[in-house]
């Protein structure tokens, strides 16, 4: 009963100076919220950079494994080879230039020892553009890009069942096989472009062509896979290749092969098999850095919350100490009367911190509210950025020239965690305790005779 009666007066008093009470509520409130919101923020942070390595170990792993199952293969492009680029060229801007070269450079590969197999493939853009708006160091811009990619594929059927040139991940009909002149595959992301399904028609450069399979797009790509001489003629290249696709009979002559192209073709960018290692050694030496450069951030990170803490739990307890005792001063009569009433010291003294406790908690609670609305923007204000690819907060995809070998970056979002409020509410009592302890001690120590003389 005493306890209630000593919380109901704390209440009492607090209420007697509205003004009073919510001005101090409201600065504690705002040292509790950079409380909360600085652990938030370091927390974002850190799942962003465990996000980030996964991600990277998973594309890591993916490219090893797609490079391993493509150990015989020779890849030569008239254009500088995107094989472990992380961003497809070609699509905003333009890209690079295409160029071609006659498809008769096939049957002269064919005849340098080694060569098993070639795959030619003529690869060029739409003549039709969309509309997309990117964001840029200089705000917004409107940029038009090729609404498609088109890839003629030389259709053979032992050589389509033996090697992996065509999309394997069709959600629906069925991928192109030899004798599909006429037919084509497109990407996910294309039916709503086309205005078409399995078996309906598609228009391309004033040819109709019939969907035979759409195949899951795992990036922005948006592809249509077609026969190799429908892609000639519907483009006017004809007799005309893009890239080739050369198989080596052992990884052995992998090298070899690929120097003799390169001696017969300077003009062809060829990238073997050790090429496609040596890159992906760079790709890895690169995530490493990246992600050593994160750590670095985030260790900057918790030092600089570490002080940003220590401040606003100085800060909070300073308000309460202050406040307590001005509340000490201005109470002395009032103190006076309670001891002439036969309160003991214990009794004077538990009455102001829990005064000092309340006014705490309800900055606490003040502080968790202000947090939860504010946290994203309080912890990107105080806390050093994480340096991930050189920017934290756009989510940007990027692609290998692997199906399925896909990265993506994200960003983080400090949010506070039920067991964060309850953390900084506790703390914030404790803090009004402690931060009371003093004002309190001396309100007990006040005599009753000397209380009740004071103006």
């Amino acid at each position: 009963m005493k306890a209630l009666g000593a919380l109901s007066r704390a209440l009492k008093n607090i209420s007697r100076r509205k003004v009073r009470a919510l001005l101090v509520v409201v600065a504690l409130g705002f040292s509790i919220a950079i409380m909360v919101s600085i652990p938030a923020g370091i927390i974002a942070n850190q799942e962003l950079m465990q996000r980030a390595a996964q991600n990277f170990a998973n594309t890591i792993t993916a490219m090893q494994e797609e490079i391993n199952k493509t150990s015989t293969l020779i890849e030569c492009s008239t254009t500088p080879n995107r094989g472990m680029q992380m961003f497809r060229p070609g699509g905003f801007f333009g890209g690079f230039n295409q160029t071609y070269v006659n498809e008769t450079v096939v049957d002269e590969i064919y005849s340098i020892d080694g060569v098993k197999a070639i795959i030619p493939i003529l690869e060029t853009s739409s003549n039709e553009t969309i509309q997309e708006n990117i964001n840029t160091p200089f705000g917004i811009r409107t940029i038009y890009r090729p609404a498609y990619t088109i890839i003629g594929v030389y259709l053979n059927a032992s050589l389509l069942a033996e090697y992996s040139v065509l999309p394997t991940n069709i959600i629906a009909g069925e991928s192109l096989s030899e004798g599909d002149s006429g037919y084509i595959l497109i990407s996910s992301n294309l039916t709503s472009y086309f205005g078409a399904g399995v078996g309906g028609t598609v228009e391309i450069n004033g040819e109709h062509f019939i969907v035979k399979g759409i195949f899951e797009s795992t990036s922005q790509a948006r592809t249509v896979y077609l026969e190799l001489s429908d892609a000639q003629r519907v483009t006017g290249l004809y007799g005309k290749i893009s890239r080739l696709y050369v198989y080596v009979s052992d990884v052995s002559l992998s090298t070899q092969v690929a120097d003799a192209i390169k001696a017969m073709y300077p003009e062809l960018y060829v990238t073997s098999y050790q090429d496609r290692l040596a890159n992906l050694q760079r790709m890895q030496e690169m995530y490493t850095q990246t992600l050593s450069n994160a750590e670095s951030s985030i260790a900057q990170a918790q030092s600089t919350a570490t002080q940003l803490i220590i401040i606003a739990v100085a800060a909070t307890s300073l308000i309460v100490f202050f406040v307590m005792l001005y509340s000490v001063r201005e109470r002395a009569r009032e103190i006076g009367i309670l001891k002439a009433l036969g309160f003991s010291n214990w009794d004077v003294m538990s009455q102001f911190m829990i005064e000092g406790m309340l006014i705490g908690v309800i900055g606490g609670v003040v502080g968790v509210v202000i947090g939860s609305i504010a946290a994203p923007f309080i912890s990107s204000l105080l806390l050093p950025q994480l340096n991930l690819f050189g920017s934290q907060r756009s989510i940007r995809p990027f692609q290998t020239q692997y199906p399925g070998v896909v990265g993506t970056q994200s960003y983080s979002v400090a949010v506070l965690s039920p067991r964060l409020i309850l953390l900084a509410i506790c703390v914030a009592a404790i803090l009004g305790i402690l931060g009371s302890l003093y004002p309190a001690w001396r309100a007990s120590r006040i005599s009753p005779v000397e209380a009740l003389r004071y103006e």
